[in-house]
């Protein structure tokens, strides 16, 4: 089949095609270089058709958005004469317009790796083009790899065309053996950039209405506006509505999740002015006819996978310097035009070169089980076009074994099924759980609610107490199928968001009756929360207090339920949305949509008892709980789902974990403040330091350590460790000799000329001190001493009234120079003590005199 011989208005992507049709011919692949508006995308499929590239076989197109699927197979069956669904088709996500006579195929990137998965070898396919290819989404770049596997190994025949506008083509032709690369140079119209003096501070939607109102007088034709997502889209249409009654402007959006006949209705000419509000889905393959001028934000939102969550999370941020170029050449494919950039001029500069390739930013979890399942072995060893990061597929395998879609010998049956439907590995479980217990209806409608736009408002649900939920998702059923069946909503609900999330539900249940093999007897409500278990192993928490918005998740994570979440009382919940926040910080992550699980819903296999022993440090005493976790495959920390304390079982772990807890307070654990103890440790460390040929021990916190494990056999707490015979233990820690040698050389007291026998303090350091009044030291001449003569005792000679009247470690000289000014100070005050003249020959006492 080749298109007619009345051939459409030239554009510039014709001077090149007979240059990339001879090197097809020479080659297996080539890369095609040409700017926005050069015609590539409709122009390159049909000339390979009519060159016979690929031997007469069906082209299949890769083109990575819906909307510029089914324009791009549009627009070549209006200029090529033929029949949209016959001769070219499409096949999109839930749709498909293509038959057996189709030669032309447009699909976007999830279809080819179906097609893939399904059919190895890509037989009757003559020629694959990956359209777009800059963008560099994660399913082209593995539907790239794949497809130049089987060229390389199976299908030398096979022809691959890699095309873009801003792609570098050096990596691309490497990959493709070093094939050739052919530019066109295009027809861009020339583009006038304006930008801003200084940084706005005003809301978007403000400035967007300002720029549009700009550019309109500066141009006469229609406008475009990019805009980050659907919600800024939806305010700078309400910005513009006085702007559009005043000019009469039609003012229409433009994303992903529009439904399709609002999408076409945007590529449409219209009698009005057009200010067309879109996502960065106009910024390639599609063409907005009358467009001659462009606001541009400069924003955009991006998934980006955050491995200390294990979430993939949109992420606003700035758009590339290639993104931005793209976006201004959307003002002159068909006439001059202006771009206003609502950015300072020097920003130009700080902003990226080209956008980060989505491998290096999102989930594996999707591609890494088609490639298991496609049989590849080693995900690490396959020959990416990009090799992922290690960590990020090491995520996505572990997530792959949580859903039971692989296990140590490979791909499981579940995940071979699961890698049938092209959807993510979640929700595939999801699927396959509600066709297996006969809720395969409401399964698909819980699918399409996860992954399509969300048609509930945000936020809190009102004033006034909430009605406690098992399930967020199953609430949000039941509205659905309310609306359903009525085609009204009593609340608020976008009803276009509906509508889509429907229809993705039909086609998602049609996919799963093809697929999968019809269920068995209709399940209850708990099959379907079970189903979400099976979606979510790995998002269960438990709350931590009862009715507490508060809980913590398998792994350690802390979350807390979103104010509109009204699972308020379920002790285990599934945080089925999670918002990891911007920072990605370890603070606690929102759980905006939650949903019941049982204990008993847990499987078997994935739950372990133990009893735990541990130290409670609010009770200072050893005490032991019975545990059920919840094993986290990823050893980042099991979930706690029931806990309850019990006597320790075992005496002997009980006194390892008290001593483990002594030894890191051992003055709140042992009596070392007792007095004896306290003595007897100073006497012991004073005498290893005067007399240390005794090798005696100086009992540091270490060597007292040792001793806990015998102080705290049988005993569970610090009060009872600190009731243990700590001294007749550290007595024990001395030898026979040693322990003799501290009662000689270091004894506890001394008996003084009275008869008294008086505590000696000893501080290691410090020379040992003897206190004792004076009247009892009469008669003794020399300085008692210690460690066998080696330390004279520092006397604490006291007067009557108990205070040192004098300090010294020489009795004598005290006797013969001091005492006589002593006894002149002390004999008027103190009358009824004795004062001798001669203390050398008076009788000490140990009492005052009667009189």
């Amino acid at each position: 089949m080749y298109p007619p011989s009345a051939m459409p208005a030239p554009l510039p992507i014709d001077e090149v095609l007979p240059e990339l049709i001879a090197a097809l011919r020479q080659g297996s692949a080539a890369v095609l270089i040409a700017p926005t508006g050069a015609g590539k995308t409709t122009r390159v499929p049909p000339a390979l058709l009519a060159a016979g590239i690929g031997g007469g076989q069906q082209i299949v197109m890769l083109e990575p958005r819906r909307i510029a699927a089914r324009a791009a197979a549009r627009r070549m069956a209006e200029e090529g004469g033929w029949t949209l669904g016959r001769e070219v088709g499409y096949q999109v996500r839930f749709e498909r317009k293509a038959g057996p006579e189709t030669r032309i195929l447009v699909v976007t990137e999830g279809i080819l790796v179906q097609r893939l998965q399904a059919d190895p070898f890509l037989e009757g396919v003559g020629a694959v083009i990956f359209d777009e290819l800059h963008e560099r989404g994660l399913q082209t770049d593995l539907s790239l790899a794949m497809a130049r596997r089987v060229q390389r190994e199976v299908r030398p025949d096979l022809k691959l065309v890699a095309m873009s506008a801003t792609l570098d083509p050096g990596p691309v032709a490497a990959f493709l053996g070093n094939c050739p690369t052919i530019e066109s140079r295009g027809r861009l119209y020339p583009v006038d950039i304006l930008y801003i003096d200084r940084p706005d501070d005003r809301p978007l939607p403000a400035q967007i209405a300002a720029g549009v109102r700009r550019v309109l007088a500066a141009t006469p034709g229609d406008v475009l506006a990019f805009l980050p997502g659907g919600g800024e889209i939806q305010r700078s249409a309400e910005a513009l509505t006085g702007l559009a009654a005043e000019q009469d402007l039609a003012v229409l959006p433009l994303y992903g999740d529009l439904p399709a006949e609002r999408q076409d209705a945007v590529l449409r000419p219209s009698s009005q002015r057009k200010v067309v509000l879109a996502t960065n889905v106009a910024e390639t393959s599609i063409t907005v006819d009358g467009v001659t001028a462009v606001v541009d934000s400069g924003a955009v939102r991006r998934l980006r996978f955050d491995p200390a969550t294990g979430l993939d999370r949109l992420e606003l941020g700035k758009i590339s310097r290639a993104s931005a170029d793209q976006r201004a050449g959307r003002a002159g494919r068909q006439a001059p035009g202006i771009c206003l950039r609502l950015w300072p001029a020097w920003e130009q500069a700080t902003l990226p070169e080209r956008e980060t390739p989505e491998i290096a930013r999102v989930d594996l979890a999707g591609p890494a089980l088609q490639l298991l399942a496609w049989g590849e072995p080693d995900l690490a060893a396959f020959d990416w076009f990009e090799r992922p990061d290690p960590a990020a597929l090491a995520t996505a395998i572990l997530l792959l074994r949580q859903l039971g879609a692989i296990d140590n010998r490979g791909v499981t049956a579940l995940g071979r099924t699961m890698a049938r439907l092209p959807v993510h590995p979640r929700l595939g479980r999801l699927l396959v759980e509600g066709q297996r217990h006969g809720r395969a209806r409401e399964a698909a409608l819980l699918a399409a609610l996860l992954s399509e736009r969300d048609p509930f408002p945000r936020g809190p649900r009102g004033a006034g107490p909430r009605r406690a939920s098992r399930s967020d998702l199953l609430d949000r059923l039941d509205a659905l199928e309310a609306f359903e069946r009525r085609n009204a909503y009593e609340g608020d609900l976008n009803a276009g968001a509906a509508r889509y999330v429907l229809r993705a539900r039909d086609q998602l249940l049609e996919l799963t009756k093809r697929e999968l093999a019809a269920g068995g007897k209709e399940g209850t409500e708990d099959s379907l929360l079970r189903a979400l278990l099976a979606a979510y192993p790995d998002r269960v928490a438990r709350r931590r207090e009862p009715r507490s918005p508060r809980g913590v998740m398998v792994g350690g994570r802390g979350v807390r339920l979103a104010d509109e979440s009204a699972v308020l009382e379920a002790p285990l919940f599934l945080c089925v949305e999670l918002d990891a926040g911007s920072s990605g910080t370890l603070s606690e992550a929102l759980v905006r949509k939650a949903s019941e699980v049982e204990p008993a819903w847990l499987p078997a296999e994935r739950l372990r008892t133990t009893v735990d022993l541990a130290f409670d440090e609010s009770r200072d005493r050893v005490a032991a709980w019975k545990r059920t976790r919840y094993e986290d495959l990823g050893f980042t920390g099991d979930l706690i789902i029931a806990e309850a304390e019990v006597p320790p079982p075992d005496a002997a772990e009980t006194a390892r974990v008290l001593a483990a807890a002594a030894a890191e307070r051992l003055d709140r654990a042992l009596p070392l403040d007792d007095p004896e103890v306290a003595a007897f440790l100073a006497r012991v460390r004073s005498l290893a330091d005067w007399m240390p040929e005794l090798a005696l021990p100086r009992f540091t916190d270490g060597e007292l350590r040792d001793l806990l494990p015998a102080l705290a056999a049988g005993r569970k707490s610090f009060a009872e460790l600190r009731r243990a015979p700590l001294l007749d233990i550290l007595h024990g820690a001395l030898s026979y000799q040693q322990l003799e040698a501290v009662r000689r050389e270091a004894p506890e007291r001394l008996e003084v000329p009275s008869g008294s026998q008086i505590r000696i303090a000893y501080e290691p350091g410090k020379p040992p001190v003897l206190a004792a009044r004076i009247q009892e030291m009469f008669g003794l001449a020399e300085t008692p001493r210690v460690a066998a003569g080696r330390v004279p005792v520092l006397l604490h000679l006291l007067a009557p009234n108990g205070r040192p009247q004098q300090v010294t470690h020489d009795l004598r000289s005290f006797w013969e120079n001091t005492y006589r000014q002593v006894r002149k100070e002390l004999a008027g005050r103190y009358p009824r003590h004795a004062w001798p003249e001669d203390p050398w020959n008076a009788k000490p006492q140990r009492r005052p005199q009667r009189r």
